[in-house]
């Protein structure tokens, strides 16, 4: 193997073990972001369905008081509104189910919250209506912060998915690291090793050359240098013998 082959040969080798170690963490960088983008999104979505829902449902208390307080149309006007918010959210939610058990506690959310309407429907719209304070905090009441309750469990499953999927961007974004610093140590201890076979197959046999050539030109001495390579070096070699051969002849 010539030199120029075995130098070309290493840093072929260095510039691809770069190249694998690049293209490793640009997959895992661009898979990090695709995956977490779209887990992000679907949390972000519920959590922020539920907060909708929540508001909704302070709003259908303000309602139902507005009425209790004796402001029936206002208050009928902003209970409706404030229904149509809350189911709009909660549907936003259903069709968004991505964590175990989230599915359950869509069923808990819808069956409190149709108690809840059920109840207010009842008391406030019906044909009879019978609200007054005593009923509002025995079952609206009730009912309102229990189907609160279950929206604040959904948004805190919620909220737990989103710290669970922090946790993965760091283990993943670590797992992304690591190429480049594989890369880093093995294109070192390449770099030594390379070195050392430098060192070996050219600068010392060079320096072996430059060695003999001196004693031929001090002492007048056959070129004589021993090489364990058959390569540029070799013929060079070979050629700076015959030349010290002829010069010793033509001076004799």
């Amino acid at each position: 193997m010539g030199i120029r082959t075995k130098i070309l040969s290493g840093f072929v080798i260095l510039a691809f073990m770069l190249l694998i170690a690049g293209a490793w963490s640009v997959y895992e960088m661009k898979f990090l972001g695709s995956s977490v983008q779209k887990i992000l999104d679907e949390n972000y979505r519920s959590i922020n369905a539920a907060k909708l829902m929540i508001e909704a449902l302070e709003r259908e208390d303000s309602g139902i008081l507005l009425i209790l307080s004796g402001n029936w149309k206002h208050g009928a006007v902003g209970l409706e509104e404030s229904d149509r918010s809350f189911l709009e959210a909660f549907n936003t939610a259903k069709g968004n189910i991505t964590e175990p058990g989230e599915n359950t506690l869509i069923d808990e959310v819808e069956a409190a919250y149709l108690s809840f309407k059920d109840l207010w429907s009842k008391h406030i719209l019906g044909s009879d209506p019978t609200l007054d304070f005593s009923t509002y905090f025995g079952k609206l009441r009730p009912a309102l912060l229990e189907t609160r309750g279950a929206v604040e469990k959904l948004m805190a499953l919620n909220d737990r998915a989103m710290y669970r999927t922090a946790s993965y961007i760091q283990n993943r974004s670590h797992r992304a690291t690591m190429p480049g610093v594989v890369a880093v140590i093995a294109a070192f201890i390449f770099t030594v090793i390379f070195n050392y076979f430098i060192n070996i197959y050219l600068v010392n046999p060079i320096l072996r050359i430059t060695q003999g050539i001196k004693r031929f030109l001090e002492t007048k001495e056959p070129v004589i240098v021993e090489l364990d390579t058959k390569d540029e070096l070799r013929e060079l070699l070979s050629s700076i013998e015959d030349m010290a051969a002829s010069l010793s002849a033509d001076k004799k």
